[in-house]
């Protein structure tokens, strides 16, 4: 049963001291974790986290947090890693993805050290059409049964939006980074059609790293009415991230559910 499902940066400079001294997305950073804290305060049975990663996978045991692969320290992280996600990597013990890392270390911060469940997408355009279904499929068994669920979703909009965007400007990043905001703050069964035929392609071009968590959060909920909120919107650098979630109406946690339009600004 999906208890509620949070969005969040995939970025590790959502991690304080990922940037060294430099102080960033501090207002991001303190949206993900209160978001965050508000559904560990609900003592989900599991929280599974869904992120990408160079391959397909699902790990439902230990699986080791490090940004290193991002060329960061762990050592000079805020945030501490614990239990079954600490840094320590036995001789057969897998390593997170970086996205899926910065979602363990937040997931910590915000104090969860509970069971937690790992799933890295790694969809192939040239498949996009299955892989899209087989995504939605996997996201309603992981809330399959009774036992309440939380699912954090790592990742984040274009890469290409504006002048200021690690990656060339496409003049497609703004309109589609609009239109898929507007439809997480609707959450509505239109909506959720328009996320769901979000085209891979465009994913792909755009550097969208949300597309595939977005389509296992579809899944997840399936037909379910939910309460939506867009905590935070933030583009700093020409990459949109959002800090986001889904409530099913018949089983919010006690918060704030409110909220209002939010648009990408660069």
């Amino acid at each position: 049963m999906l208890r509620a499902a949070v969005l969040v940066p995939d970025t590790a400079l959502l991690v304080p001291g990922a940037a060294g001294r430099a102080v960033v997305l501090d207002e991001i950073r303190a949206a993900a974790l209160e978001e965050v804290r508000d559904m560990v305060a609900t003592a989900p049975d599991r929280v599974v986290v869904v992120a990408p990663g160079a391959a397909d996978r699902v790990v439902a045991g230990r699986v080791v947090a490090s940004l290193a692969a991002a060329g960061v320290d762990d050592a000079a992280l805020g945030w501490r890693a614990t239990g079954g996600s600490a840094p320590e990597r036995g001789a057969d013990e897998p390593m997170a993805s970086t996205a899926t890392s910065v979602a363990l270390l937040l997931l910590a911060a915000a104090g969860w050290s509970g069971p937690t469940t790992v799933v890295e997408t790694a969809v192939s355009v040239e498949t996009a059409a299955s892989s899209a279904q087989a995504l939605r499929d996997r996201g309603a068994s992981l809330v399959d049964g009774s036992a309440p669920v939380v699912l954090v979703l790592a990742g984040s909009l274009s890469a290409r939006h504006g002048p200021d965007a690690p990656l060339a400007d496409d003049p497609r990043a703004a309109t589609a980074d609009d239109a898929l905001l507007a439809d997480l703050r609707a959450a509505d069964p239109e909506a959720r059609r328009r996320l769901a035929d979000v085209p891979a392609e465009l994913a792909r071009d755009l550097a969208m790293t949300v597309w595939a968590p977005l389509q296992v959060l579809l899944g997840a909920v399936g037909t379910t009415p939910v309460e939506p909120r867009i905590a935070e919107v933030a583009a700093p650098w020409g990459v949109p991230y959002v800090v986001a979630r889904w409530v099913p109406a018949d089983g919010s946690p006690e918060g704030r559910l409110g909220g209002g339009a939010a648009a990408v600004t660069t």
